[in-house]
């Protein structure tokens, strides 16, 4: 699983991106899968000589201004660089030191102004502002593209081992002369917990006098051939710098469909090609057709988004009655109730996994934050909205069922997506896009498909296959206020529009409604979500302004970056905007082979005999169930039964070792060894939590 290589990958890939597409990225944690990057690297120097360091303060100077924010703030650096500082942080002053402290006091997040020789310079100036004498071991140096007025950017990143729980980045930033140096150091659980503040801080960091790019008042281009050409080429560019074996796509203008169609193959290794009507796994994308169907029950008077959840599905449950209490309908979907991203119990454990046990596990989670606080993305919510819908609908059946009939009966049946389906054998029965991922050694490869079977149990929030050509009908709906193409209407404009309303503030300018992203960075609304699973990314957007809509799907991991990407350059063909995309995916995709092939470098293929050699012979979980450890044509296997994994050693800089698997698309799961209760024990971690797996009986 992606997000397993690392909390700070998570950082060095959204912050890679342009806010717009680290939004996506952010967002396309759906139902399995972060495309977070690997590094590996060198020790920081302070350069002391290199650097003019006039403008920063001496170690341990005065604060000159602290302030505790009640809203969130403009800020300007020393230098007349401006950010926004996140509501109920501390904001510190210090020369050109700007310290920025989140309320668990456990994270900081430094930005500092350097006039400097280059960017190593710059970068060793702005730690001696931060934390004199700081020497983080650096995992990887990377170039970024120019954006949003900084006409040159790097980001580097630095080794953690997992016990420490720590996320550590830096970016180096210019404009003329002008250098800005961002560095964040937080515990993991802050980070993941706030990262949309820490978002809305560097998304928000633009130069002295830059003037924002805006698309208001400007008419759209036609998607005429010209314009839908330039579209296609942009796909097959970013195909072949990122290594995308298929991609479906399909565009609307006026609300209507333009185009749909495909690039490149199905499978590695056979010439079937995807076209508009091949079936990927949407993911996430799901989410919004799921709120679509609750919009249709609040017609139907079946319920109203401000009624407790509680009151239309009594067995509802959270962690504690209280919590319960507080949960209205829209909370269900609208990631703002503070309930953390908690998937390794159905990624892990989904075997024997149903709906019923799925809504049962909801009742042992528990908020890290207040209700409105902050964007935390749960996807068992987004599955609990759907299944209770579902069951308004078919009262008495078998929660799955219901769902998949009220979808298809409300949903797919009237939107004419035949072929659409959360039924794994028929999609897989029918022409069909399969995942890719690299292997151990870079290679890209199809891989199993196994791992995204763990959605069925909880398939309102991402199980959702369908094609280019069906998805854009969905569009075509939302573009439309909720009319079909014959005229009659699926759902009224009031509750379609009900899901767009900003729920929770994801950054600058961004918002996420109900199952969706709203953006109005470039003075447009702009709605979206994105999606991930394990080898397959996705994208919708749609602009209700301007008929405006397209779809894109893609079946490897490498194509969260064409995913992410491809709104900015929907954007640029219809409106004349900055040609940025092309420059963006061309260093986004240098940046991903560098750092995969940097992260191989510490691993041990097959691991190490003496490190594998003392494991066990099994492992228990009581949250996330057992798996053996097997020997097979020479590897260490890591066998969960649905699923399984060969994986590798590493040895941590702290001394300890781990276990990290490595087959495509599930690679990157972390198994730290220890012992727990005299047994020995791995240690595996999401953001936010950790669970031991204690040897068990063979």
């Amino acid at each position: 699983m992606k997000f397993l290589r690392g909390v700070s990958a998570l950082a060095a890939s959204s912050w890679a991106l342009p806010p717009l597409a680290a939004q996506t990225t952010r967002q396309a944690i759906v139902a399995g899968g972060m495309s977070a990057m690997r590094r590996i690297g060198h020790r920081i120097g302070l350069c002391a000589g290199l650097v003019i360091l006039a403008l920063l303060a001496a170690p341990g100077a005065p604060a000159r201004a602290q302030q505790n924010l009640t809203a969130d703030t403009a800020a300007t650096t020393a230098a007349g660089a401006s950010f926004t500082a996140p509501a109920d942080w501390r904001l510190t002053e210090r020369a050109a030191l700007r310290l920025l402290e989140p309320p668990e006091g456990d994270s900081h997040l430094a930005v500092v102004d350097v006039q400097a020789a280059d960017a190593g310079a710059a970068l060793a100036a702005g730690w001696a502002a931060y934390r004199p004498g700081a020497n983080r071991p650096l995992k990887v140096a990377l170039p970024q593209a120019p954006y949003n007025g900084w006409e040159e950017r790097h980001l580097y990143r630095y080794e953690t081992s997992p016990n420490e729980k720590t996320v550590a980045y830096a970016l180096a930033w210019r404009a003329g002369s002008q250098w800005t140096v961002v560095v964040v150091e937080a515990s993991q659980a802050t980070f993941e917990k706030r990262n949309a503040q820490f978002g809305l801080t560097i998304g928000s960091l633009r130069p002295k006098g830059y003037t924002r790019e805006t698309f208001a008042g400007k008419p759209a281009h036609k998607l005429d051939a010209e314009h839908i050409s330039a579209l296609q080429e942009f796909v097959r560019t970013a195909m072949t710098e990122l290594g995308i074996p298929g991609v479906g796509l399909a565009l609307l203008d006026g609300g209507q469909l333009v185009y749909a169609g495909g690039f490149g193959v199905k499978a590695l290794g056979r010439p079937d090609p995807v076209d508009g009507d091949t079936l990927f796994l949407a993911a996430s994308d799901t989410k919004a057709l799921t709120t679509l169907l609750l919009a249709t029950l609040a017609d139907d008077g079946k319920l109203r988004w401000d009624q407790p959840v509680t009151e239309i599905y009594p067995d509802f449950r959270l962690g504690d009655a209280a919590t319960t209490r507080q949960v209205l309908v829209r909370h269900l979907v609208c990631a703002c109730t503070g309930l953390p991203r908690q998937d390794f119990e159905w990624l892990f454990n989904f075997a024997g996994a149903t709906p019923a046990s799925s809504l049962a596990v909801l009742a042992t989670m528990q908020p890290t934050s207040r209700f409105g606080e902050v964007f935390q993305y749960s996807n068992p919510m987004a599955a609990a909205a759907g299944f209770i819908g579902g069951a308004l609908v078919a009262l008495g059946h078998e929660l799955g069922a219901a769902y998949d009939a009220a979808m298809r009966q409300r949903i797919f049946d009237p939107l004419g997506m035949t072929r659409t389906t959360f039924d794994f054998a028929r999609a897989l029965a029918d022409d069909h896009a399969s995942p890719h991922d690299e292997g151990p050694d870079g290679t890209p490869t199809v891989a199993h498909m196994d791992m995204n079977y763990s959605i069925v149990p909880v398939r309102p929030a991402g199980g959702m296959w369908t094609s280019a050509r069906e998805l854009a009908r969905y569009l075509a709906l939302e573009l439309a206020d909720g009319a079909l193409a014959d005229g009659r209407r699926l759902v009224s404009a009031a509750s379609l529009r009900e899901r767009r309303k900003p729920q929770i503030q994801t950054g600058e300018d961004a918002s996420y409604g109900m199952g969706l992203a709203i953006s109005t960075r470039y003075g447009i609304p702009v709605i979206s979500h994105g999606g991930s699973m394990f080898g397959y990314k996705s994208t919708m957007v749609f602009l209700p302004e301007h008929g405006v809509g397209a779809v894109v799907l893609a079946n490897a991991d490498s194509g969260g970056w064409l995913t992410g990407l491809f709104e900015r350059r929907l954007l640029e063909v219809l409106f004349d905007g900055r040609p940025e995309a092309a420059e963006l995916v061309k260093v986004g995709a240098a940046q991903r082979k560098a750092d995969r092939a940097k992260w191989r470098e510490r691993l041990v293929i097959p691991p190490a005999a003496d490190d594998a050699s003392k494991l066990a012979a099994a492992y228990q979980n009581e949250a996330l169930g057992r798996f053996r450890v097997r020997a097979q044509d020479g590897a260490t296997v890591f066998d969960f039964g649905p699923w399984h994994s060969a994986v590798a050693s590493r040895r941590n800089d702290d001394g300890t070792t781990s276990f990290i698997s490595i087959d495509p698309t599930v690679d990157g799961f972390d198994f730290v060894v220890g012992a727990k209760d005299g047994k020995r024990a791995l240690t595996v971690r999401d953001n936010q939590h950790e669970y031991a797996f204690v040897e068990a009986a063979p």
